[in-house]
């Protein structure tokens, strides 16, 4: 594979147009093997809104994002061409669901070109109609680092917020509940309603109780075993993290990850075969430091490292296989 032009790179960090870890912005889907895209989207929301600056904010403060990870020594953007593709333009802002529709839409020639897409949301609502892009040929797999199951039914008379999208992708036959993990799940709620439908329907549910005395390189071996090789998927909410680290988001729950044990959380997850991911509910007006924007950067960065490395395996020439 090519490499990712970083001319930008070498630029100041205030100078140049703002991409997604500075790389080039590109339309054109043969010229890239992972997409970066925006989602800036929260009318999915059930408490504090603020997420649709969520991709712009992370723009801006990806440009701390440097090229070589100073564990793996791997560089993702000599070892793959990415692209920022910019933000899904949407039609139908104020309809939640035509709006999931123009998130679909945009995309599903990503998905059919066969590339990886690694998204900053934007709102948990929007994992769904990404899942319906994919439109996988057998349910995906998923690893979920989140404080809320996000299985909930209705509220409010919508099935499709921001507490819904893995009930709704199980229901549509998108998500495989048995290759599914949730990790950091906390907080308490006026029902169990989530938390039965994930464990009733064979989700791995792993309360942070659980995390903090297995620690995250046992819950990512068992992650690892409950994917197997099937096509998944990676979200995280920042909302897994402890609200020290990442303030600005629309559930905070206390008590959650540190930002080092998400880092080693991921990094135990390498060579999984990855469909896409994303990173969502920053929201920040929440944050005027911009420290959780930083912290979604920099998982996104860890992320696309994950992606990167499986997508340049020998014998792969499309990334995924879905």
């Amino acid at each position: 594979m090519a490499a990712t032009d970083l001319s930008q790179m070498q630029l100041p960090r205030f100078a140049g147009i703002p991409t997604f870890m500075r790389v080039p912005f590109e339309r054109d889907l043969a010229a890239l093997d992972i997409a970066l895209a925006g989602v800036p989207f929260d009318g999915g929301v059930t408490a504090r809104p603020g997420a649709r600056f969520g991709p712009r904010e992370i723009r801006n403060m990806s440009t701390m994002m440097r090229a070589i990870h100073h564990v793996t020594r791997f560089n993702p953007f000599e070892a793959c061409r990415v692209a920022d593709i910019g933000d899904v333009p949407f039609e139908h802002l104020y309809d939640l669901e035509a709006a999931h529709g123009d998130i679909r839409r945009f995309f599903e020639p990503v998905f059919r070109a066969g590339k990886m897409a690694l998204i900053a949301g934007g709102d948990h609502s929007i994992t769904y109609p990404v899942f319906q892009a994919i439109a996988p040929k057998s349910p995906l797999a998923l690893v979920h680092i989140d404080a809320h199951t996000d299985t909930w039914d209705a509220f409010k008379g919508s099935k499709f917020t921001h507490g819904a999208p893995f009930r709704r992708a199980v229901e549509a036959g998108l998500l495989d509940p048995k290759r599914t993990i949730q990790i950091g799940i906390r907080g308490a709620q006026n029902t169990d309603e989530g938390w039965r439908y994930s464990l009733d329907h064979g989700m791995r549910v792993v309360f942070i109780e659980e995390f903090e005395k297995r620690g995250p390189t046992a819950i990512a071996e068992e992650a690892r075993r409950i994917v197997g090789d099937a096509p998944v998927y990676l979200s995280l909410d920042v909302d897994g993290l402890d609200p020290v680290f990442t303030p600005g988001t629309g559930t905070p729950e206390i008590g959650g990850l540190t930002t080092r044990e998400t880092l080693a959380l991921l990094r135990g997850l390498d060579g999984l075969n990855w469909v896409g991911g994303d990173v969502v509910e920053v929201s920040p007006p929440y944050d005027p430091s911009g420290n959780t924007a930083l912290v979604a950067a920099t998982m996104m960065y860890e992320i696309l490292c994950l992606f990167a490395k499986r997508a340049a395996m020998p014998g792969i020439n499309a990334p995924v296989s879905i």
